[in-house]
């Protein structure tokens, strides 16, 4: 099933008005007053509300309204429609929404799909997005990629816990299937590319002990932020960027559709094999190994050499006591 939960007729204007911009052309407040059937001032207090959720949007006296960064709203069907089959049938849905307090939270709340199953949903912003450790996810509509799949594994795999490295890897992949190489991943949740952050992956996990494991895979990818968005988010102490920077002008829905596939294909591989076909490409991508890190845990603050990953996804520091492992469960790293 593919679904857009927005209807034509049901979307907020924002995102009706966002849609008649997404070519990045000039369009004036007249023109389209008369295509959405409304006010000029409607348009203006529509225009107004884009650009306070961080949307770039040019107004210029005689020409009228334009995205800073032309895009296209995410289209459940157009997704599907990029799939291979055995993806699809892997699949029960596909749905985007224009706005989400978080689609993790959301897909969380359903009941589990059948075993070797998920469900995809996206949102063009989310009002309470979540990172990893209980930080927010900053996206502007249109300005970034806010992806959660859930899924059902069978049987509850002793590398469970490394999984977010696998979605890394897949999101590797998907990217250099677009034409981005030099993406690079942070243990145990993030995407870089020159060193500054382009996403962030969350895994939400239920799993009984002798039964299936039911985990949501959060993936929130910068697409074009804009100036204005990169400097709030940098003022958070992150240096982020985007695939507009990066120089891929892919379209959103492509994206999305490379992103899904590689992810679907990687959990089918994961459950078969487990950790061990990821970990070549994981550490060629590896950031910070052989870079001087600090690693702040609940047993305290360590600082060393990171040496790496271990066959189980667990990251070693080389410190003057030997190597330590930490395990990705509430802890941060950072390069120093």
């Amino acid at each position: 099933m593919s679904r857009t939960q927005d209807t034509a007729g049901e979307r907020p204007l924002v995102a009706r008005l966002y849609a008649h911009l997404a070519d990045g052309e000039f369009h004036s407040g007249e023109e389209l007053a008369g295509e959405l059937g409304l006010t000029r001032s409607a348009i203006w207090k529509a225009a107004a509300t884009l650009r306070e959720l961080g949307t770039g949007l040019d107004a210029v006296r005689n020409k009228g309204y334009r995205l800073t960064h032309p895009g296209e709203l995410l289209d459940a069907a157009q997704i599907r429609g990029r799939l291979p089959h055995a993806v699809r049938e892997r699949l029960k849905s596909i749905e985007t929404a224009w706005s989400m307090a978080s689609t993790n939270t959301a897909l969380l709340a359903r009941p589990f799909p059948p075993a070797g199953t998920g469900e995809v949903l996206l949102a063009e912003y989310q009002t309470a997005g979540k990172g990893r450790r209980g930080r927010s996810w900053m996206a502007a509509p249109g300005g970034a990629i806010c992806l959660s799949l859930s899924w059902t594994f069978a049987a509850v795999s002793q590398d469970l816990g490394a999984l977010g490295l696998v979605i890394g890897v897949c999101a590797l992949r998907a990217l250099a299937s677009l034409g981005l190489d030099g993406v690079a991943l942070k243990w145990p949740n993030d995407l870089l590319h020159g060193g500054r952050k382009l996403g962030g992956i969350l895994i939400e996990l239920r799993a009984e002990a002798s039964g299936p494991a039911y985990v949501v895979i959060g993936l929130g990818l910068n697409v074009a932020l804009g100036e204005a968005h990169l400097k709030q988010i940098e003022a958070t102490g992150i240096a982020p960027t985007d695939l507009c920077q990066a120089g891929l002008g892919a379209p959103r829905n492509a994206v999305v559709a490379a992103l899904i596939t590689q992810i679907v294909q990687g959990l089918v591989e994961f459950e078969r094999t487990a950790l061990k076909p990821f970990l070549a490409e994981w550490r060629d991508a590896d950031a910070l190994r052989g870079r001087p890190v600090t690693v702040i845990a609940g047993t305290g603050i360590t600082h060393g050499l990171a040496r790496g990953i271990d066959l189980h996804g667990a990251l070693l520091v080389e410190t003057p006591q030997g190597v330590q492992r930490f395990i990705s469960a509430d802890v941060s790293v950072r390069p120093e």
